[in-house]
């Protein structure tokens, strides 16, 4: 997950290791275990104490990618799907290795909002073929390889299921 505070940004890894019971658990946070309690939680934050420290989480705005909150003070940006165009790329065909694949296939369900190539186009790996918008995130999706497109299977305003071409490219 990465979030920003004000200019600031990094990115973390957490997990939940082992629940203790009666609202206690142990998190993981960058390899690093800390103990955390909840106190309340509802609509409108969360009261916690995390390693025998008080802290107050407001909620300011929520959206499937983005959550807007003020932790002890200080407002954040949380980006729930920092990964998620990389793994979208991944599994679209990006993460193989060879090129023999000759279909670009969506991995996600989703709304195709534009189409940034023509059938005939150059295209390098990596670069933009279309976009999707999925749970109100709009996603890239990515050549898998460098080639010409042979065809483009989508149209602009239509849906896509997972699985389906989108494109081929040889």
């Amino acid at each position: 997950m990465e979030y920003k505070i004000q200019d600031v940004e990094k990115a973390f890894e957490g997990e939940i290791t082992e629940r203790l019971g009666n609202n206690a658990y142990v998190i993981k946070i960058n390899d690093v275990e800390h103990q955390v309690k909840i106190l309340t939680m509802d609509s409108r934050g969360i009261e916690f104490i995390l390693d025998q420290k008080y802290h107050k989480v407001k909620y300011l705005d929520n959206t499937t990618n983005e959550m807007n909150i003020v932790i002890d003070n200080v407002p954040m940006t949380l980006n729930m799907h920092s990964r998620f165009d990389e793994i979208v790329f991944k599994n679209s065909g990006g993460g193989a290795t060879g090129n023999a694949q000759l279909s670009l296939k969506s991995q996600i369900p989703g709304k195709v909002v534009s189409i940034a190539v023509a059938e005939g186009d150059s295209v390098k790996q990596g670069d933009v073929v279309c976009t999707l918008e999925s749970m109100k995130m709009q996603v890239s999706v990515k050549s898998h390889k460098d080639g010409s497109v042979k065809s483009i299977k989508i149209k602009q305003g239509g849906s896509v299921a997972k699985g389906d071409v989108i494109a081929e490219i040889e």
